[in-house]
């Protein structure tokens, strides 16, 4: 539904000189009666309609049906009385918002009812007159009758992609919180029963280091070796959480192209076995990151994943035939994408963005890892 302090409806098929145009005509109209009886009163129910049409988009139950049929009820008088049938095209447009199907169908099927009487009605009153302009008239009768549809797929697809993002967001959080708890039952199962043998053979050491020091000292070096058991394990525990493979991220990216109904090209190679893993982490993490705007932004039908690697470079290629080649000079980097580029210049690779005819990421990153200061 469009917001109610939107002067005029949003609509891919007409623009906005469009709209003004039809704001603008009923004054031709009104003023061409010679009687200014007629003039206020075509102004009267101009200003009644537009006022209404307004205050519609958040009015509910009763009001709103009310509000509805009050605006059919000008627009067949602005029809009758000056040959007027534009003001129907806003209905059409507004009664396209409606999320309830079967109110949609309802309101549709009224809405069409009363134009096309009007009109009917409207060539035996002034014969000449809706005969001067006839393709026009049909032109708007052709409208009022397809233009919903377009607007209710329109609103309709814009909701399910609201949910699937809503679903996206909630599916990501469970990940964050079922790979917490991941990681507290690895941590629990590497280092709980270690720690209480550590815990354990100390106690025991101190005991003994009077009585029976050979058997102290053994069961000191016992503690050690399993200190350092320990710690390789918590090493090896963190080792897997930072690493984030490239083709399991590959998967995840097809998973959520696909909900999106966008299909997914892969092309070139896997991953160089001496790509480091913190390579490959940073890498993965810049194809989430890429996929996850394609979805959000580009409008596009396909993207397409391409990785060449060497023994010294990997290169990935993200590329979609979306919009964004439209806002070319308005082209800002948001916040995914300065990210990006931080963690791809922390590794002394680089990033390069093309638009034409889309977007396309360029990633190359080298396989030897910066050199701490």
């Amino acid at each position: 539904m469009p917001k109610w302090y939107q002067l005029f409806p949003r609509s891919p098929w007409l623009s906005l000189y469009a709209w003004i145009v039809f704001c603008v005509l009923p004054f031709f109209f009104l003023f061409r009666s010679t009687g200014w009886e007629e003039i206020v009163l075509g102004l009267s129910l101009l200003g009644l309609f537009f006022l209404l049409y307004r205050f519609t988009f958040f009015l509910k139950g009763t009001l709103f049906y009310i509000a509805v049929f009050l605006e059919m009820a000008i627009a067949a008088a602005m029809t009758l009385l000056f040959g007027y049938v534009y003001l129907s095209i806003f209905l059409s447009f507004f009664i396209g918002f409606i999320e309830s199907k079967t109110r949609f169908f309802i309101l549709y099927g009224i809405h069409v009812l009363i134009v096309t009487l009007s009109v009917v009605f409207g060539f035996f009153l002034e014969f000449d007159v809706f005969m001067s302009y006839l393709p026009f008239v049909i032109i708007t009768l052709i409208g009022i009758v397809l233009l919903p549809f377009a607007t209710f797929s329109k609103a309709r697809q814009d909701y399910l992609t609201g949910e699937l993002e809503t679903a996206h967001e909630q599916i990501a959080h469970m990940s964050v919180v079922e790979e917490r708890q991941r990681i507290a039952r690895d941590l629990h199962d590497t280092l709980g029963q270690k720690l209480s043998l550590i815990g354990l053979k100390s106690e025991l050491a101190s005991k003994l280091i009077d009585k029976d020091p050979d058997r102290a000292k053994k069961e000191l070096k016992e503690v050690h070796q399993t200190a350092r058991l320990a710690l390789k394990e918590v090493r090896e525990l963190v080792s897997t959480i930072r690493t984030i493979h490239f083709e399991d991220e590959v998967e995840s990216a097809a998973q959520l192209l696909e909900a999106a109904d966008i299909q997914l090209i892969r092309e070139g190679g896997r991953v160089h076995e001496n790509l480091p893993l913190l390579m490959e982490s940073i890498l993965s993490m810049c194809l989430k990151e890429a996929v996850t705007n394609v979805v959000k932004h580009s409008q596009a039908t396909y993207c397409r994943v391409v990785l060449n690697s060497s023994p010294q470079l990997t290169v990935l290629q993200i590329e979609d035939d979306g919009v964004g080649s439209g806002d070319r000079e308005r082209f800002t980097e948001g916040n995914g994408l300065a990210g990006m580029r931080e963690r791809i210049e922390f590794v002394n690779g680089s990033l390069t963005i093309e638009l034409h005819h889309g977007t396309r990421l360029t990633i190359a990153v080298p396989h030897v890892a910066p050199r701490k200061e």
